[in-house]
């Protein structure tokens, strides 16, 4: 009986922890794009620019209110979730978002909401690469979902500020439940996220109970020559 209840525990704390990391008033079946509701699309992030060349390793520079990280990233082990973010990124839609969900023991993550926390419109749903091996340990970067749809990936993201091998793949979990993709690492900047995940934060509707009270705003998102 113990061991049954012990195992009902862990999983309730990963089906809360999952419904953590996205957070909005979207439903599985439909996307909101430019006002309209369209169909959610699981697509290989075609749109991506031809001019960024995914045999090298791309570095992403975050310019925060707190000061500036810099993210390598990893295309050869996650060229799908790669080429979306850097998409977000040349598209300047990252500019003047926030960390919306900051939770010091664990992660914070941005990449969707504006500093009043309107959604923004994104591009719709890509393919999960959370199988790549990368283990979300701390300062990685990964993919945000929403909620335990693991084919629901699109403009958010974390930084991981501890080790969190419960949210790495796994062959055995539920196809709904299959980790977060790691595509990155911060190289420059670990000391402004640690700095973030240490800032206060308050419960907001809809986005739970780890919002900075003063919002953390990128006020620019750049690819680095």
């Amino acid at each position: 009986m113990k061991s049954f209840l012990s195992k009902s525990a862990a999983f309730c704390a990963l089906v809360l922890l999952s419904s953590a990391l996205w957070a909005d008033t979207r439903t599985s079946q439909e996307v909101q794009i430019g006002g309209q509701a369209k169909p959610a699309q699981i697509q290989d992030s075609g749109f991506i620019s031809q001019e960024v060349e995914l045999n090298s390793n791309p570095k992403v520079e975050l310019t925060t209110s707190k000061g500036v990280i810099v993210i390598e990233l990893f295309p050869d082990k996650a060229p799908i979730t790669v080429k979306n973010f850097l998409a977000y990124v040349e598209s300047g839609y990252y500019a003047n978002t926030v960390f919306h969900r900051v939770i010091r023991n664990q992660l914070i993550q941005g990449g969707a909401y504006t500093p009043a926390l309107q959604l923004k419109a994104d591009r719709g749903y890509i393919r999960s690469e959370a199988d790549n091996g990368l283990s979300n340990k701390r300062g990685t970067i990964a993919a945000a979902r929403r909620g335990n749809d693991s084919e629901s990936g699109s403009s958010q993201f974390f930084i991981n500020v501890v080790d969190n091998p419960q949210l790495d793949f796994s062959s055995t979990a539920t196809m709904s439940s299959r980790g977060y993709a790691v595509f990155g690492q911060v190289i420059k900047g670990q000391d402004i996220v640690d700095a973030i995940r240490l800032v206060p934060v308050k419960p907001v509707d809809k986005l739970g109970g780890h919002v900075p009270k003063t919002p953390i705003i990128i006020s620019q998102a750049r690819v680095l020559d």
